[in-house]
């Protein structure tokens, strides 16, 4: 029987940490896959994550399951640092990020929807996500590659025209993947009247609190949807907050303005992670829970994800200085916000970069601000200005 399937082509953008790490150039450049690194080039282990691990390898008890909810104080305050404080939710630990978008998917599903709006360009797993568990995909442009502006007026004309009650729509709660566009505050609040209006499940993917202005800030434009919508899902990653990207820590929360209907949802999501995984990860969610509800730790932590910030923010004033000689438009990444910007690079030239001067990027142009450093980026910056044609 297995003999009749067919080849499963790769992931692209997975696909190229094989291939940076058999390239011998010594001045190899990844901007692939997105993982923070610092001026040495490491994905640092946060200060305040090993000495939270440190208290739990002392006081730990037991390695038992935590239960297919997951850890209760972990997931409240978790939510706290999402959504803040006041607002309730069902809420369930999850498998990472993904795992909490799978989770979204299978409630939305078992809730009636049949349909999720994804802005493109995203991430490149959203629509695999959500087509997994049974949604009909429905894509729009809202983002213009070229210009590096967002399509706020086609994007809100689009839903607004096509959605129907009961379809849901996707957002990126800050530092949008992968364009880093940023999203005005008249957007939102379009976007929540939108929602308003035809009846919509607004899906929200935090996934870089933090790294764009600031973790009360970043999670501003969500906390008011929430404070505007009868019912929202929002899909929480740790991975790049807490710098936990292998520890798969992540938490999916449902809103609802009604307690017994928010215990409903929370039955449903613990259903579907209990048919999925049975029980999530401990480790990671043990670690963030110990940071959020340890002052000092908690201090610590919010300095150096600042400080990882700033470099980013530095990183790109760099590059938009820089690349604006290619185009004027791309002076817009000193003023987008997280990890990633798009470039608008045609694939047979990234493809020379990559073979020529030892750049790494998939296709798409998606380049990954945070794994660049100061010694690099003039390097960089000159081999796009001479190789690289705008698509």
């Amino acid at each position: 029987m297995f003999e009749t399937l067919s080849r499963e082509a790769d992931d692209p953008l997975l696909a190229l940490t094989p291939l940076f790490r058999a390239d011998p150039n010594p001045a190899k450049v990844d901007l692939g896959v997105g993982v923070y690194r610092d001026e040495l080039g490491r994905t640092p282990v946060f200060r305040a994550v090993k000495r939270a691990e440190a208290h739990l390898l002392e006081t730990q008890e037991t390695k038992a399951y935590v239960g297919p909810e997951g850890d209760r104080t972990f997931i409240e305050a978790f939510w706290t640092f999402v959504a803040g404080e006041g607002r309730h939710a069902a809420g369930v630990q999850t498998v990472g990020g993904t795992g909490a978008l799978r989770l979204a998917a299978e409630l939305l599903r078992r809730s009636g929807s049949s349909r999720i709006f994804l802005g493109t360009p995203t991430w490149s797993n959203h629509s695999a996500i959500f087509a997994a568990a049974g949604l009909s995909v429905v894509t729009y442009p809202s983002f213009d590659v070229a210009g590096q502006r967002l399509l706020a007026g086609e994007m809100i004309s689009v839903v607004a025209d096509k959605a129907q009650p009961g379809d849901a729509i996707l957002l990126h709660a800050s530092c949008h993947n992968p364009t880093g566009a940023v999203m005005d505050d008249a957007t939102w609040a379009a976007v929540a009247e939108v929602a308003l209006e035809k009846g919509l499940v607004p899906v929200i993917d935090s996934a870089y609190q933090g790294f764009g202005t600031g973790i009360e800030s970043d999670a501003a434009p969500l906390r008011r949807l929430l404070d505007r919508v009868p019912e929202a899902i929002v899909a929480a990653s740790a991975s790049k907050s807490f710098g936990l990207y292998r520890e798969r820590t992540g938490a999916v929360y449902a809103t609802s303005a009604s307690p017994e209907t928010r215990d409903k949802l929370k039955s449903h999501l613990v259903t579907i992670g209990r048919g999925a995984y049975s029980m999530p990860p401990d480790h990671g969610a043990a670690v963030v829970r110990t940071i959020l509800t340890d002052p000092e730790l908690r201090t610590d932590w919010r300095t150096e994800l600042d400080d990882a910030r700033k470099r980013i923010t530095s990183m790109r004033t760099i590059l938009a200085k820089g690349l604006s000689r290619l185009s004027p438009a791309l002076a817009a990444i000193a003023t987008q916000q997280g990890m990633f910007s798009l470039l608008p690079i045609d694939e047979t030239r990234i493809v020379e970069l990559r073979h020529r001067r030892g750049i790494y990027m998939p296709l798409s142009g998606r380049i990954n601000i945070a794994g660049l450093n100061s010694s690099q980026a003039p390097g960089v910056i000159e081999a796009l200005c001479a190789h690289a044609a705008l698509g």
